[in-house]
């Protein structure tokens, strides 16, 4: 039972409005708007200020894999940062928890991906990755090698390179992005396949369409293709069946690195510890890792590259050659700690079992609420799925932005005693993966009564035609 910790409401909102920054934000709305203040969380639930309880849907933001209130974890936080909060990573330097964690992560890596290079969280981690395949080509004497190529309505992160190479069209407005030599191809959406197309055709097309910019750009100026196994942030986005294994022996083809973007698919929201192999049958050359990585108890991101790729650049070849690449903490020893005992769990507790044997039942009630008018998609896998909302369902027409209809969605599901995170006119459902059927009946209850609300809203405002 969590402690009955008392908060002033209503100061705690004046000083955020007043002080804090928020990511993500309407500013418009900053001044006005009485924030969402979470005190206390446990297991699959999470208490505002006022003591309401409401079940997590969206998992923190895909992260808290293990769920709420696991001791284990904040034991061993507390245990390592009493014996040795932190020292520097940089050079030849290690420490305990985070030579361990990354011997005990290669365990659960496809093929010869061996090495990992522990960064500050999902950013960091593809933003390195990034950077290496750079590093990489120029050691190798392949300076023009540089172009990546990436996916509209992708997202791999929030510093500069990896803004850039996300392809969000709400994310991009007033930001200065790199373009010189990042090009964007369209998303895989079946949802958005032309009238009369089949799935077939389809992935045939958005196969086609990374080949095509491979060939248009030379193959000899392309470094890399990053990818997400299934869009997170874009909308939930599935890729036709063999997509996936297809863009990666495309890019074999033309000796092009392979990104496997799992900051959200690792760490079991899928039913594995990594999905490109288990799930999508695809060896990336590298793959990149956050949010589950500690089930979001404490920041640590990962970016793991195959030995192929590494081992051409140690002993004699690298003397006097340095990857000039990392932070302040990096391999920070409180967090690995942390990733420990969070596998741990994992292993104890069957945790991706769990999640192959309850997703698909997640997924199943979810695409129930296609029989809603207002509902145009429902998609995902496993632990990790969206809710679609349309104006005009037979056309699939997107409504209008002022009609917000995830946020009006959000609003009436909180309370209820539920968060799903919206996102224009998506909702988006990945809660911990200790969810149990009872908890995902209940969530599934009460979105589809929050749906429904709003759309009568809508009707008796005259949106709704």
């Amino acid at each position: 039972m969590l402690p009955n910790v008392a908060f002033d409401a209503a100061d705690l909102a004046a000083k955020d409005r007043a002080h804090l920054i928020h990511p993500w934000v309407d500013l418009g709305l900053t001044k006005d708007a009485d924030p969402l203040i979470v005190s206390a969380a446990e297991g699959a639930y999470v208490y505002n200020v006022h003591g309401q309880k409401m079940l997590d849907g969206i998992g923190g933001m895909w992260c808290v894999n293990a769920g709420y209130g696991r001791g284990e974890i904040a034991d061993a936080m507390a245990e390592q940062a009493r014996r040795m909060a932190y020292f520097s990573p940089f050079g030849m330097i290690g420490n305990p928890p985070a030579i361990e964690f990354a011997a005990r992560l290669t365990q659960y890596t496809p093929g010869d991906l061996k090495h990992v290079f522990f960064t500050t969280g999902g950013s960091t981690a593809v933003d390195s990755a990034l950077r290496f395949v750079h590093f990489f080509n120029n050691f190798h004497g392949r300076k023009q090698k540089k172009h990546i190529i990436t996916r509209e309505y992708a997202y791999h992160g929030s510093t500069y390179l990896t803004a850039s190479v996300s392809g969000k069209p709400a994310d991009r407005g007033n930001m200065d992005l790199e373009t010189g030599f990042i090009h964007h191809i369209a998303p895989p959406n079946p949802y958005r396949r032309p009238e009369g197309m089949s799935i077939e055709a389809f992935c045939d097309a958005k196969v086609k369409d990374l080949e095509d910019k491979i060939l248009e750009l030379g193959p000899d100026k392309v470094a890399a293709f990053i990818a997400e196994p299934l869009l997170a942030s874009g909308g939930v986005i599935v890729p036709p069946p063999g997509y996936q294994r297809r863009t990666w022996e495309i890019c074999r083809k033309y000796d092009v690195l392979y990104i496997s973007d799992e900051v959200v698919t690792g760490f079991g929201r899928l039913g594995h510890i990594f999905a490109s192999k288990e799930v999508f049958d695809i060896e990336p050359d590298i793959i990149t890792s956050a949010k589950g990585l500690t089930s979001g108890y404490i920041p640590l991101g990962a970016m793991i590259v195959s030995d192929r790729l590494y081992s051409t650049l140690t002993d004699k070849a690298g003397r006097g050659q340095v990857f000039a690449n990392g932070y302040t903490y990096s391999a920070h020893p409180v967090s690995c700690a942390a990733g420990m005992a969070n596998l741990d769990i994992f292993e104890r507790e069957d945790i991706c079992g769990h999640v192959r044997k309850t997703g698909p039942y997640f997924h199943q009630r979810l695409t129930e609420l296609a029989d809603i008018d207002m509902v145009g998609d429902v998609r995902g896998s496993h632990f990790m799925v969206c809710v679609e909302c349309t104006s005009d369902k037979k056309n699939k027409t997107v409504p209008p932005a002022e009609w917000n209809v995830g946020k009006r969605i959000f609003e009436k599901c909180q309370e209820k005693g539920l968060l799903a995170r919206p996102m224009g006119h998506l909702v988006v459902m990945s809660p911990p993966l200790i969810i149990n059927r009872a908890q995902i009946d209940t969530s599934v209850d009460i979105l589809r009564q929050g749906i429904i609300e709003v759309m009568d809203d809508l009707k008796r405002e005259g949106l709704w035609k």
